[in-house]
């Protein structure tokens, strides 16, 4: 070991050229290492979402997540199974061993509950089997709280996540929790059979007149771009101003 150090010491800028390569391949192998933005890491854990509007709790436990269980517990490799029932929709959580085939899993899921499907209620909906990975998952959350309005939390979310999209390493920005305002329209039936108007006839004149029409392109010397003719109701103003 000594003679190795001697060696070295003694033809010094030898050492040197052979650090200095040696580090330059190292920089130049990183920066072509391939690099995945949101890497498919996967989890075992298998999501079973079960959605009947208007359904309660209670019932959704009774009727969703009992009769999917029992054909759920026969799979292989299942280590824990947990439910979770709430009004319109149930999940049922399936967890398997570390080292569980992912896409062979799925294949078993899917199958055990397109037979378990036929012993829901005849309004559910179709069950959805999600895989669980890291690329689902976003890298951070954000959560806005406060005694504040909810139009008021929405305005200061629209705007922090606009700075958030500007930022660099940034990929996307997404809004959740926020819902959408709806206009509530009162008719008066006297009115309506005063100016002999019906109902399908109103709800035609405000459909037809909810709409964004399509104009087709414009080409001009700067470019194509295409033309709109926006016809959408944004306020109750919108709604007094169309003419049945």
């Amino acid at each position: 070991m000594n003679g190795l150090i001697d060696g070295a010491l003694s033809r010094a800028r030898t050492t040197l050229s052979v650090m200095a390569i040696t580090i330059l391949a190292g920089i130049i192998s990183y920066i072509n290492l391939p690099k995945e933005a949101e890497p498919d890491v996967p989890f075992p854990f298998i999501l079973v979402s079960i959605s009947h509007p208007g359904i309660s709790p209670v019932d959704a436990e009774r009727l969703l997540i009992k009769p999917m269980e029992q054909r759920l517990q026969s799979l292989d490799g299942v280590v824990k199974m947990s439910a979770k029932a709430l009004e319109g929709i149930a999940y049922i959580t399936l967890e398997f061993d570390v080292d569980f085939d992912g896409d062979q899993a799925l294949i078993d899921v899917r199958e055990q509950v397109d037979i378990a499907r036929a012993d829901l209620p005849a309004d559910t909906e179709e069950p959805l089997v999600l895989e669980q990975n890291a690329a689902l998952f976003p890298v951070m959350a954000v959560m806005i709280s406060g005694d504040t309005p909810e139009r008021k939390l929405e305005e200061i979310a629209r705007k922090l996540q606009s700075k958030l999209e500007a930022l660099p390493d940034v990929l996307s920005a997404d809004l959740s929790g926020n819902r959408e305002e709806l206009l509530e329209v009162i008719i008066d039936p006297n009115k309506l059979e005063t100016y002999n108007v019906s109902q399908s006839e109103l709800i035609a004149a405000v459909t037809n007149n909810n709409r964004l029409v399509a104009a087709g392109a414009l080409d001009t010397r700067q470019g194509k771009f295409s033309v709109k003719v926006p016809g959408l109701v944004e306020s109750a103003a919108d709604v007094y101003d169309i003419p049945v």
